[in-house]
């Protein structure tokens, strides 16, 4: 009960969000081919955003672009790059200041690919992902889950570094601020074809995922968990953690 009413409160007291403030705003996706990066871009031009795009296939990133523009992007631009280079991101920054003339919004979406396994002891595979994956974030970045131990790394050192991020500009009284977006399982085919007969919880919408993102962002609330279950993993694993080993660990087809 007290569960519901918490999440009744700030379903009441969130931020009202105004479509026409994402009209002309300038807008950076990374990882924005396929899946949720995607889905991001395609909500963004309906809002008649500003667009750069960028993500490794840049035949795939023309057809998204072309797809922006007749949803109603201002612009709908795409760079080709690879953001576990040392180099490429500035230059997808640099791209967007040249083009958009500033940002308003950069949303990162991207991650290196990662096996769902159990750990095998590769090191090295851990420590690349840690430089790659700068992404919205999964909930097992906030709490333990099996088979996503090199992901679930990334995932808890993005939420250390944006968390300590926000509270320096907070404090800084900066006009700049972070939104950190928990999700759970997300029905995009990279997803379902590495968990699919393997998990046991139902995948959410790609579309909608994205578009809660853009509403936590645009309204600068720092944290969204999407869907409803990843709020009450997170909040019970202190509170009943054998309870909530339990409920993870029987999430899982798996046989030793």
């Amino acid at each position: 009960m007290a569960i519901c009413v918490v999440l009744i409160a700030v379903k009441w007291t969130a931020p009202r969000f105004d479509e026409e403030s994402l009209r002309g705003a300038r807008v950076v996706v990374t990882g924005a081919s396929t899946g949720i990066g995607e889905q991001l871009a395609y909500h963004y031009a309906r809002f008649g955003a500003q667009i750069v795009i960028t993500a490794r296939r840049e035949k795939v990133l023309q057809q998204v672009a072309e797809k922006c523009l007749s949803l109603g992007a201002q612009k709908a631009l795409y760079i080709a790059a690879d953001m576990s280079s040392e180099s490429d991101p500035e230059k997808v920054v640099d791209f967007a200041l040249e083009k958009l003339g500033g940002l308003d919004y950069l949303v990162l979406n991207h991650i290196g690919p990662s096996p769902f396994t159990v750990w095998q002891g590769d090191v090295e595979h851990t420590k690349w992902l840690m430089q790659t994956s700068l992404t919205v974030d999964s909930y097992t970045g906030k709490t333990t889950s099996p088979f996503v131990a090199p992901y679930s790394s990334t995932k808890s050192a993005l939420n250390g570094f944006f968390g300590s991020l926000y509270h320096e500009l907070a404090m800084k009284k900066s006009n700049v601020s972070v939104s950190l977006c928990t999700l759970g399982l997300i029905d995009t085919e990279a997803a379902m074809d590495k968990v699919r007969e393997v998990v046991n919880l139902p995948a959410y919408p790609a579309t909608d995922a994205a578009l809660n993102i853009i509403i936590i962002g645009a309204t600068r609330q720092l944290e969204l968990y999407y869907p409803w279950y990843t709020y009450i993993i997170v909040v019970t694993k202190d509170w009943f953690p054998s309870i909530t080993n339990y409920i993870v660990q029987n999430s899982y087809n798996y046989i030793p």
